[in-house]
């Protein structure tokens, strides 16, 4: 019975990945356009009624009480954050390098969980630190003539979202999944609100089909990787967030034309080596 819930978080923690990356896929093609803030406010007003809808369906109106509006207010922030710096550096790096860079947040989170938390991190764990932040050097390349300032961005994007990981350990526990998720989509329109005094460029039919394409991706994405996380324990479902890069080449390609630097390929393992590495050696700390 195990192994086919198993079976089935695992698959439901990929088609959650897939759906972000197609997310992902839209903003980077907006991002040409419009500016970062401005990208999250049409998306989050486009998915809050479907937010809202799901949480009234399944909950009612009390869903929406938290005892810690603050620590959701402190997410929602971070979260746009984190979709500033990810949106701008989509403008010059190719989608896989970008996910690449910012699939380094679990390693961010093991090493702010020591000053934030109060955990303890062994010298393995730390070594694993510092080899998949070698990683992210490849890619980024510092004192080359090619390193992009888009690429500090997108280290930035992970930075800001294992600040919102560490964070979920904050949200009180009477509050639900939908409940995070309501206050997480309802917030950064009234954050993003003062970007509809900024010109916008004339909003044409195929961007609002990319905006509806990120809203009802997003959403899907989140809900289905939170469900992921419920069906298994994280051990066995947290490598497969890796496979973003597997999705974000082939959309990258197929939309973009793109086509990393080998560099990207080779810093992209390196990071998810020792990503897995760190939630293999969680996953025995958790056993004993």
């Amino acid at each position: 019975m195990d192994q086919k819930r198993h079976g089935a978080a695992i698959a439901v923690m990929c088609l959650g990945v897939f759906s972000l990356v197609l997310s992902d896929t839209a903003a980077k093609e907006l991002a040409q356009r419009y500016e970062a803030l401005q990208i999250m406010f049409l998306r989050s007003c486009i998915a809050l009624p479907i937010v809202t809808a799901i949480v009234l369906q399944a909950e009612g109106w009390g869903a929406l009480r938290s005892k810690r509006p603050g620590v959701h207010l402190l997410r929602a922030v971070l979260t746009l954050g984190a979709a500033y710096t990810f949106f701008t550096s989509l403008r010059t790096l190719p989608l896989a390098g970008a996910t690449a860079l910012a699939l380094t947040a679990p390693l961010f989170v093991t090493a702010l969980s020591v000053p934030l938390l109060g955990e303890k991190v062994c010298r393995l764990r730390w070594g694993a630190l510092i080899v998949g932040f070698g990683g992210a050097m490849v890619i980024v390349q510092p004192g080359a003539e090619t390193l992009q300032p888009a690429a500090l961005l997108a280290l930035g994007t992970a930075l800001c979202y294992a600040l919102v990981m560490i964070a979920a350990r904050w949200i009180d526990a009477d509050d639900s999944v939908r409940t995070v998720m309501f206050y997480l989509t309802a917030l950064p329109v009234l954050l993003t609100s003062w970007t509809l005094l900024l010109d916008w460029p004339a909003i044409t039919g195929v961007d609002l089909s990319l905006f509806a394409t990120m809203a009802i991706c997003g959403t899907i994405g989140i809900t289905f990787i939170t469900q992921g996380f419920r069906m298994a324990p994280a051990a066995i479902v947290a490598p497969f967030d890796y496979t973003a890069l597997v999705w974000a080449s082939i959309t990258g390609w197929l939309f973009f034309g793109e086509l990393p630097q080998i560099a990207t390929y080779i810093g992209a393992a390196i990071i998810v080596a020792a990503g897995l590495f760190v939630i293999w050696r969680e996953a025995q700390l958790a056993k004993r």
